[in-house]
């Protein structure tokens, strides 16, 4: 699932509250720019409040490591790298 997800978000074979959250998330990233009414979108399609904060707080984080790592430039991990980060945040996962 997480491949479909990769693939195509709108098309990937998720709950409508996760399709819901994505679509906000891209827009948060894409465009800089959601509104109240974005998030009420969010709530309303059955996203709990704390879960909506939560993918925003993990996507800023992500986010502000990306510009940083670009601005730096920082070298990409090997598909090990990633694979043993991603372990580590499935067991701990991503509390700031």
């Amino acid at each position: 699932m997480v491949a479909a997800v990769h693939a195509d978000w709108r098309m990937a074979p998720v709950r409508a509250e996760v399709r819901a959250a994505l679509g906000f998330i891209e827009k948060l990233v894409k465009h800089d720019a959601v509104t109240a009414e974005d998030a009420k979108e969010v709530l309303a399609a059955g996203v709990p409040r704390a879960a909506l904060e939560r993918a925003v707080e993990v996507c800023v984080a992500f986010t502000m490591i990306v510009k940083i790592a670009d601005t730096f430039g920082f070298l990409l991990q090997d598909q090990a790298g990633y694979d043993a980060g991603a372990k580590q945040l499935l067991k701990r996962g991503y509390g700031l």
